[in-house]
């Protein structure tokens, strides 16, 4: 899963480097548009190729990296376009699955939210945007697994990745927008756990649907209209 701590032993298992490269794409240690190959990969984690084909197929599927005949691999454009389409289709399914978190009667949830909240707070006082990001993603998992919709989670599975991308650019980009998220986050996690589906839902849209109109103009400028 993105973020976890690999170690450099693992990485000759695909799962592993696609990860690894998923992190690095990410935080944008590889660009957008960065060209990558098989020979590049295997020499900068020092495996062979086998395992790089497979990782790079990994990335493909989850919309990372594209391929092209004759053309070869690069890391997927990100552009004002593609922004606006993730986050459209984000606002309904994330708003659901905030909605179903809430309705479950999971008995650990509200030890979680407070964890998760003290940790996002604490980020943001350092202004630290690796860690808040970070604690931010665990609290999309917390929702993911709380809610237990095995079809909205593969339906936001081919969403979330590359919707990651734009999430680390925005706290990076615009100090407000960890502000808002913190704010935001907050009520949509009382919400859920005191049970108020209607109310999570509402917030999850507000707050994703905010963000979405407040970076699609720093976008445009960093990325073009594609």
């Amino acid at each position: 899963m993105i973020l976890a701590r690999i170690q450099k032993l693992s990485v000759a298992i695909p799962e592993n480097l696609a990860e690894m490269l998923e992190e690095e794409i990410i935080f944008g240690r590889i660009k957008s548009q960065e060209r990558l190959t098989e020979e590049m990969v295997a020499e900068r984690y020092g495996v062979s190729r086998s395992p790089v084909r497979e990782a790079l197929r990994l990335l493909e599927r989850d919309g990372l990296v594209v391929r092209e005949a004759r053309r070869g691999i690069w890391v997927s454009p990100m552009s004002q376009r593609d922004f606006d389409e993730i986050y459209m289709c984000r606002i309904p399914l994330e708003g659901l699955i905030a909605r179903q978190a809430a309705e479950s009667d999971h008995p650990d949830k509200r030890a979680e939210y407070d964890t998760l909240i003290a940790d996002l707070k604490e980020a943001q006082a350092k202004n630290d945007v690796r860690q808040f990001f970070i604690a931010d993603v665990r609290g999309s998992f917390i929702h993911y697994t709380l809610a237990q919709n095995k079809t909205l989670m593969r339906l936001l599975a081919g969403l979330e990745k590359q919707a990651l991308r734009y999430r680390f650019h925005a706290y990076e980009q615009n100090p407000k927008i960890i502000q808002l998220s913190l704010e935001d986050t907050t009520r949509i996690c009382e919400a859920i756990i005191e049970g108020d589906g209607e109310a999570a839902q509402k917030l999850t849209e507000k707050l994703i649907h905010e963000i979405w109109q407040t970076m699609r103009t720093g976008i445009l400028d960093s990325f073009g209209r594609g």
